[in-house]
């Protein structure tokens, strides 16, 4: 729950928290603990009555409408045969990124050849100012901007 938060932030919350409730902290620290209780055991119920009902054993984790189906409506062959087509799909697709990886890599490894060749014809012309390439600023993305 609190993966995409550091130390600070955390501290940061818990003084606001603090500031906010004040002498009434422990209380409403216990308040929001028996709610959480509260709705686990709400949910603990459902899944019972619903296992009941329907005469199998379900988890919480099972209600999930495709871990539903996967686990009481489809037997393990079913799951294989449709499984079976998209699996061949997949190597296939893997098979041609490993071989367009390999030819990236082997396109890098002759640039970096050529360059190294360049440079050493520079520095053998005997102009002893070194040559300056001129490489753009390596560009910045925001990744949650999108």
């Amino acid at each position: 729950m609190f993966e995409n938060l550091n130390w600070w932030e955390i501290g940061a919350l818990l003084m606001l928290a603090l500031l906010i409730f004040g002498e009434r902290l422990p209380k409403v620290i216990g308040d929001g603990l028996r709610m959480l209780r509260g709705l686990r055991a709400m949910a603990q119920n459902a899944t019972t009555d619903l296992s009941r009902e329907l005469g199998t054993d379900i988890q919480l984790q099972d209600l999930h409408p495709k871990a539903f189906i996967r686990k009481h409506l489809l037997s393990e062959d079913d799951e294989q045969a449709i499984r079976k087509p998209l699996q061949g799909l997949f190597e296939d697709v893997k098979s041609d990124l490993n071989g367009v990886k390999s030819d990236l890599s082997e396109v890098a490894s002759a640039a970096d050849l050529k360059a190294q060749r360049g440079d050493a014809s520079s520095a053998a012309n005997g102009n002893g100012a070194a040559v300056e390439k001129s490489t753009p600023a390596p560009r910045s993305f925001d990744l949650d901007a999108t």
